[in-house]
């Protein structure tokens, strides 16, 4: 008799062993890059991440959308590729600095800290953050007024401006996650 309250058991076979191995490319994707992310000088991933940011935040920069920033800074954690950075601004352009060299005391005024993936899926406009706050995948520490202004500032961004190559690759590197996850899924009988 079927009983729709009884525990299933996963489906075994192809489906079972897709699953697992979309597991393990999840799990261990993060792996693989943070031992070389870890080699590289932080001066190098700033050299990267600054004119990123300045380019993103162009427009708001010019609004003068940043000034609440001005001499704050804003803590970005990606816990499973142990990057740790702060951003501010100087009233003309985004700073960052490494939050690691302050020898464990945190100068942000607001954290947000995240796994890759889901940093990855926010960036590419697939999550919203309040969803992600909610599963409690997106941590946010520190002062909470400064990090929704922080939080409503990205969601205003618009992504096209980006170069089409970034869009691009974001946008599929977002889709294959999430392909990924799906397929990561337990598959009930």
């Amino acid at each position: 008799m079927f009983n729709p309250f009884a525990a299933r058991e996963p489906q075994s076979g192809a489906t079972g062993i897709a699953a697992r191995m979309a597991k393990d490319v999840l799990d261990l994707a993060p792996t693989l890059v943070r031992l070389p992310l870890s080699k590289v000088p932080f001066s190098a991933k700033a050299a990267l991440l600054r004119p990123g940011l300045n380019l993103l935040l162009a427009q708001e920069i010019n609004d003068g959308e940043l000034d609440f920033l001005h001499g704050r800074w804003v803590g970005i954690e990606v816990t499973d590729l142990a990057l740790r950075f702060d951003v501010s601004f100087d009233g003309n352009r985004l700073c960052v600095r490494d939050a690691k060299a302050l020898h464990g005391e945190d100068g942000a005024a607001v954290r947000f800290s995240a796994g890759s993936k889901a940093l990855l899926l926010i960036a590419a406009g697939k999550e919203d953050p309040d969803t992600l706050f909610f599963q409690r995948k997106l941590a946010i520490e520190g002062d909470t007024e400064l990090g929704l202004m922080v939080k409503n500032l990205l969601l205003s961004i618009d992504l096209t401006r980006l170069p089409s190559p970034v869009t691009a690759t974001l946008s599929q590197l977002a889709r294959a996650l999430q392909a990924l996850e799906r397929k990561a899924e337990p598959a009930w009988a």
